[in-house]
């Protein structure tokens, strides 16, 4: 696995398991970041390389911030 393939992985990894720890659906999350259910699924696959201004409002649907958010990747 490539090293970019595997960032994609790790971040969309933590989007999915913080989601859930905030009893999100994948529908009702993508609304609150203003993103579409599939992008966001893409995320959570790891197949997207997410722009730096959707990974802020995931940061803020999440209540965190960047730093935060990146923790541990």
């Amino acid at each position: 696995m490539s090293r970019r393939s595997d960032i994609l992985v790790r971040f969309g990894t933590r989007v999915r398991e913080l989601r859930l720890s905030k009893g999100y659906s994948q529908e009702s999350f993508a609304a609150k970041c203003n993103l579409d259910r599939t992008y966001v699924g893409g995320i959570e696959r790891g197949e997207r390389n997410v722009a730096i201004r959707n990974i802020e409002s995931i940061a803020k649907a999440l209540d965190m911030t960047l730093s935060e958010l990146m923790e541990g990747l």
